[in-house]
C-alpha cells in the first residue's frame, strides 16, 4: 500500500515537473536567403526553379514547427489551416529574386495538400511588404556599394586600401591567374584577382550548380579543393566588406535588420500575444553577415564569417517556461537563436548559438533588448545620422533639426511666434518684390500689367506656409 503511494506521489511530482519545465513557444522571426538564382554577372538576375523548390522546403519546416496545431513548437493562439494577416507579416526588397523567394517560402509555410481542397492546392495570398532595393538588390555585384548610406560605403571601400586586402590581393594572384580556362570567357585577364573574389566565385558556383563537366569542359579543373579556396577568399573579402569591429557603420544593413527583429519581437510581447506572431523577411548574404558580426557569433563558430548559402535561413525565438495559458510577464520570457545553412530537408533542423558573446543558448528577454538596442537602428532619424546622409529621405530629417535648433534661439530672443513672424517676413518681401518691379518697369519702360492679385496670393501663400511650420 505504501509503495503504491509513493509511486503516485512520485508520478504526480513528475507530471508537474513536466508542466513546469514545458516549454511555450510565443512567437518567432525569420530572416532568411533566396534559393538558387542566375550568375550575378551577366545581370537580370532570376530566381530558378531550383531555387523556388528551395525556399518551399525552407517555408515548409517552419509550417511544421510553427504552424501545424500537432507541433510542440506550435506558436501559441496563431492559425494553423486560414492566414491571420494580423499575426504573420511579410517583407522583401524590391528585387524579383527575393520577393519571389519570399512568395515560394510563405507557399511552404501554407502547404498541406492532404487536407486542404480549395483551388490550387490551398495556395493562400499573403501580403509581402516591399522595401528599398538599394542596399538588397541581387543585380549588384557587391551589395555594399549600391547602399545610399555614404557612410558604409565610404568605411567598405576602406577595405581595398587596407593592408589585409593588398595583402591577399598578392598572395592569391597566382591562384586566380590559373583558373583562366574557366573565367576566360568571360573575365578579362586583369579581372581575375581577389578583387573580383566573390563574383568570380558566385559565376563558377552557378555554372558547378546547373552545368556537368559534359556541357562545360572547362568546369573539369573546377575540382572540390578549388571549390573550397574560392568560397574561403571570397567569404573572407565579403566579410571584411560587411562588417568591421572598430567602424560598425559598415554593417548598417545588420543595423537595420536589428531594429526589424526588436520591432517585430516587441510588438508580439506589446500586444500579448494577439499580433505579431510570425515575422517573414528576405534578404542578401551581406546582411547576414553584417548582422552575424553585430552579435558576436564568430565568437560562437568562425563558420558565421562565411557566406550563407541558398535558402539559409535564422530565427529568433520568443519561447517561456511560466505555466498556463496566459500570456507572461517580460520576466518569464526568453529568446533563442538559430540558424541553419542551406534548405531544411529530412531530418535536418537549425542549431542553437549563444548572442553577444555569452555562453547561454538562452538570454532574458530583458538582456536580450538591451544588447539588440546597442546595434540597432530603430528609424529614418538614427538611420540618417549613422550614415551622414543630408539628401533623400533624410533631407527633411535636417531641415526639421534645423528648424528645431532655430526655433528654439528665435522664439526666445524676440518671443515672436513663427506664424507671426511668418506673416511679417512675406509683407516684407512683398514689399521688396513691389519696390523692385516698380523700380526695374520705370527704368526699363515697361507698363505694369495685373499682377498685383497673384504677388498678394503668393504674399498669403508664404504666410500659411510658415504657419504651418510652426
Amino acid at each position: 500500500m505504501r509503495s503504491s503511494i509513493q509511486s503516485s506521489l512520485l508520478l504526480v511530482a513528475s507530471l508537474s515537473a513536466s508542466m513546469v519545465e514545458a516549454e511555450r513557444v510565443l512567437g518567432a522571426y525569420i530572416f532568411a536567403r533566396h534559393g538558387d538564382r542566375t550568375a550575378k554577372i551577366f545581370g537580370n538576375t532570376q530566381l530558378t526553379d531550383l531555387g523556388y523548390n528551395e525556399v518551399f522546403d525552407a517555408g515548409s519546416f517552419y509550417n511544421e514547427r510553427y504552424i501545424l496545431s500537432s507541433s510542440d513548437k506550435h506558436i501559441e493562439g496563431i492559425s494553423s489551416l486560414i492566414v491571420n494577416a494580423q499575426q504573420i507579416s511579410a517583407s522583401a526588397p524590391a528585387d524579383a529574386v527575393l520577393q519571389n523567394s519570399a512568395t515560394g517560402f510563405l507557399q511552404g509555410t501554407l502547404a498541406n495538400s492532404t487536407t486542404v481542397v480549395s483551388p490550387l492546392r490551398g495556395y493562400q495570398l499573403i501580403q509581402v511588404t516591399s522595401t528599398s532595393s538599394d542596399a538588397d538588390s541581387e543585380d549588384a555585384t557587391w551589395l555594399q556599394g549600391s547602399s545610399d548610406c555614404q557612410k558604409a560605403t565610404v568605411s567598405s571601400n576602406n577595405y581595398y586600401i587596407s593592408d589585409s586586402y593588398n595583402s591577399m590581393l598578392k598572395s592569391t594572384k597566382d591562384f586566380y591567374e590559373s583558373l583562366s580556362p574557366m573565367l576566360n570567357s568571360t573575365f578579362t585577364s586583369s579581372e581575375m584577382s581577389f578583387k573580383n573574389a566573390y563574383t568570380i566565385f558566385d559565376y563558377l558556383n552557378v555554372g558547378q550548380i546547373h552545368n556537368s563537366t559534359t556541357d562545360s569542359p572547362a568546369l573539369k579543373d573546377l575540382t572540390d579543393d578549388v571549390y573550397a579556396q574560392l568560397i574561403q577568399l571570397a567569404s573572407n573579402q565579403q566579410f571584411n566588406l560587411a562588417y568591421n569591429e572598430t567602424d560598425t557603420v559598415r554593417a548598417i544593413d545588420g543595423a537595420v535588420l536589428a531594429g526589424q527583429i526588436l520591432s517585430g519581437l516587441n510588438e508580439t510581447i506589446a500586444t500579448d500575444g494577439k499580433k505579431s506572431k510570425l515575422g517573414v523577411q528576405f534578404g542578401s548574404y551581406g546582411t547576414f553577415m553584417s548582422f552575424f558580426g553585430l552579435v558576436q557569433l564568430p565568437a560562437a563558430s568562425v563558420d558565421f564569417t562565411g557566406i550563407a548559402d541558398y535558402a539559409s535561413s535564422m530565427v529568433l525565438e520568443l519561447v517561456t517556461n511560466a505555466t498556463g495559458t496566459g500570456f507572461p510577464s517580460e520576466d518569464d520570457i526568453s529568446v533563442r537563436f538559430m540558424f541553419h545553412n542551406g534548405t531544411i530537408t529530412g531530418s535536418a533542423e537549425p542549431t542553437v548559438f549563444p548572442l553577444f558573446g555569452q555562453s547561454n543558448d538562452l538570454l532574458p528577454w530583458s538582456d536580450f533588448k538591451s544588447g539588440i538596442e546597442k546595434i540597432a537602428v530603430t528609424s529614418d532619424d538614427d538611420w540618417c545620422n549613422m550614415c551622414g546622409n543630408t539628401d533623400g529621405k533624410c533631407a527633411s530629417s535636417t531641415a526639421s533639426t534645423n528648424a528645431d535648433s532655430s526655433s528654439s534661439s528665435g522664439s526666445n530672443s524676440s518671443g515672436m511666434s513663427h506664424a507671426v513672424a511668418g506673416v511679417i517676413g512675406a509683407m516684407v518681401t512683398l514689399a521688396v518684390i513691389l519696390g523692385l518691379e516698380a523700380l526695374f518697369f520705370l527704368v526699363g519702360g515697361f507698363r505694369i500689367a495685373k499682377r498685383s492679385k497673384a504677388v498678394s496670393e503668393m504674399a498669403v501663400a508664404a504666410a500659411a506656409a510658415e504657419e504651418k511650420k510652426s
